[in-house]
C-alpha cells in the first residue's frame, strides 16, 4: 500500500531508506525547536507557547507536504522569517505580537492565492535554467556556512568580519570530527552515512561532556537527567485572529508587513524547493521540477497552519537536503519528519540536549558539498551566466540571506544581458522581478 501511494520503486527508494531519511531530516532541522522560542520570545511571545506551536505546526506542515505533494521536504518556521517577524515587524515597526501573527496569517493566505492561481509556478518557470542551478549550489554553500558558523568553526571578527574559530574549543573540535567521520563514511559508500555520522558525533559529544571536555558549554551534547516532558502550552493557538482588530488601523504599515513577508517567503521557499526538487531528480526534459506545484501548495498551507498555531511563517527547509542526500525520494520522508516533530513535544530536553549545532554541522557541510555539484551543468563559457551565478553564490553567503543572493543574481543577469544586446530574450516576467529586486536591494523591506 505504501509502495503504491509513495511510489518507492518509481523513485528508486524503499521503506527503510525513507524512514532513515525522515529521521535525518528531522535531526538536521531540530535546532529550530530551541532557536525559534528564543527569537519569538524577544518579541513578547511566551517561550513554552512558541515551542509547542513550533513543534505542532512543523509536524502538521511536514505531513501535509508528504501526503499532498509527496516531496521529501521538511517544513518549519523559517530562519530569517522569524527574525523579520520579531526584530522588524514587532520591535522595529512597533506592532503587537497579535498583530504580527495576524499579518503572518494574511500574508500566508495571499501566498496561497498566488500559488493556486499558478502565478508562483509561472514566475518559477521564467527563471533561466542556469540561474536555477546557481541558486541550488548557492543554497548548498549557505547550508555549509550555517553549519560551520553554528559550531564555532567560523566566527565573527571585528577586522575581517569572519574568521576561523579556535578548533581546540570543544564544539568546534566535535564538529570537525563529525565532518571527517561523515565524509569517510560517505566516501566508503556506507548506507545512511550522514545519519550514522550524526549519531556517532552525538555519542562522542556526550562522552566529551562526561569526561569534562566542554562541560558547561550549551552547544555540547548532553543527556539530561529528566528527558521526558510535555509542553502543551496552547496559549498562542488562534491568537492571530485577535490581531485582526488592529491590523487595518495603519494601512501603510500593513502593506509594508505584507510585502516583507510575502516577498521574503516567496523567494526563500521557491529557491529552496527548486533546489531540493532538482536534488531529488524530479526534473523533466525542460529542466522544470515535476509536481512542484503541489509542493508549493503544501508550503503555502503550512504557512497558514503556522500562523494559526502561533508562530512565524512556516516554510520549506534547506536542511531537507540532509535526508534527500541519503536517499529520501518520497513523501514518506516528510511524513516521518512531521511525526517526529510532534513527538518532540514529549522529548524536548533530549532532542535539544543531544542534537546541537556541532552535531548537525557535519550533515550540513556534507550536503553542501553534494549540492555544489550542480555547478558542473552551468554554462561557464557564457560570461552573463558566469557573472550572475557567481554573484548569487557569493552574496547569498555574505549577506546571510537566500532572497538577497537570488536578488543579486537576477539583477546581474539582467544588466549583463542588456550590455550584450540580449535583453529581448528575457521575458516580461524576468524584468518585473528585476525591478522588484532592485527596489529590494536599494531600499530594503
Amino acid at each position: 500500500m505504501l509502495d503504491n501511494f509513495f511510489k518507492f520503486k518509481e523513485n528508486g527508494t524503499d521503506f527503510k531508506t525513507e524512514i532513515i531519511a525522515g529521521i535525518t531530516t528531522f535531526l538536521a532541522m531540530a535546532y529550530i525547536l530551541g532557536v525559534n522560542p528564543v527569537i519569538l520570545g524577544d518579541g513578547g511571545l511566551p517561550v513554552t507557547g512558541v515551542f509547542f506551536a513550533t513543534a505542532v505546526a512543523s509536524g502538521v506542515a511536514c505531513i501535509i507536504m508528504g501526503l499532498v505533494a509527496k516531496y521529501p521536504v521538511g517544513l518549519a518556521p523559517g530562519m530569517g522569517l522569524n527574525a523579520l517577524f520579531t526584530y522588524t515587524i514587532i520591535l522595529g515597526m512597533g506592532n503587537s505580537a497579535e498583530t504580527a501573527l495576524a499579518a503572518v496569517l494574511l500574508s500566508s493566505i495571499i501566498f496561497l492565492i498566488i500559488t493556486i492561481s499558478g502565478l508562483r509556478e509561472a514566475i518559477l518557470n521564467a527563471i533561466p535554467l542556469d540561474l536555477k542551478l546557481g541558486i541550488g549550489a548557492a543554497i548548498g554553500c549557505f547550508l555549509a556556512f550555517l553549519g560551520l558558523k553554528g559550531a564555532g568553526i567560523i566566527v565573527s571578527d571585528p577586522s575581517t568580519f569572519v574568521s576561523m574559530g579556535a578548533l581546540t574549543a570543544a564544539p568546534a573540535f566535535l564538529a570537525l570530527l563529525g565532518i571527517l567521520i561523515t565524509l569517510i563514511l560517505y566516501v566508503k559508500k556506507v548506507p545512511a552515512a550522514v545519519f550514522l555520522g550524526l549519531v556517532i558525533t552525538a555519542i562522542l559529544g556526550v562522552i566529551f561532556t562526561a569526561v569534562g571536555y566542554g562541560t558547561g558549554d550549551i552547544l555540547m551534547p548532553a543527556v539530561p537527567a529528566q528527558f521526558i516532558t510535555t509542553s502543551f502550552d496552547l496559549s498562542l493557538f488562534a491568537v492571530c485572529f485577535n490581531g485582526f482588530g488592529t491590523l487595518f488601523n495603519n494601512i501603510p504599515n500593513l502593506l509594508m508587513m505584507l510585502f516583507s513577508l510575502v516577498f521574503v517567503t516567496f523567494f526563500d521557499t521557491t529557491g529552496t524547493l527548486m533546489a531540493l526538487g532538482r536534488q531529488c531528480g524530479f526534473i523533466d526534459e525542460e529542466g522544470q521540477a515535476v509536481g512542484i506545484e503541489n509542493a508549493f501548495l503544501a508550503d503555502a498551507v503550512g504557512g497558514i497552519v503556522g500562523a494559526i498555531f502561533g508562530t512565524s511563517t512556516v516554510t520549506a527547509y534547506v536542511e531537507s537536503a540532509a535526508g534527500i542526500g541519503i536517499g529520501g525520494k518520497s513523501g514518506l520522508t516528510a511524513v516521518v519528519t512531521g511525526i517526529l516533530f510532534i513527538l518532540s513535544i514529549f522529548f524536548a530536553p533530549l532532542v535539544l540536549g543531544l542534537f546541537t549545532s556541532p552535531v548537525t554541522c557535519a550533515a550540513l557541510v556534507i550536503v553542501g558539498i553534494l549540492m555544489i555539484g550542480q555547478l558542473k551543468e552551468v554554462e561557464w563559457d557564457n560570461l552573463i551566466v558566469a557573472a550572475s551565478v557567481f554573484m548569487t553564490i557569493v552574496m547569498m553567503i555574505l549577506t546571510y540571506s537566500i532572497s538577497l543572493g537570488i536578488a543579486w543574481g537576477f539583477v546581474v543577469y539582467a544588466v549583463a544581458s542588456l550590455a550584450s544586446g540580449k535583453a529581448k530574450e528575457l521575458g516580461w516576467g524576468i524584468w518585473l522581478m528585476v525591478i522588484v529586486f532592485i527596489i529590494y536591494l536599494f531600499f530594503g523591506l
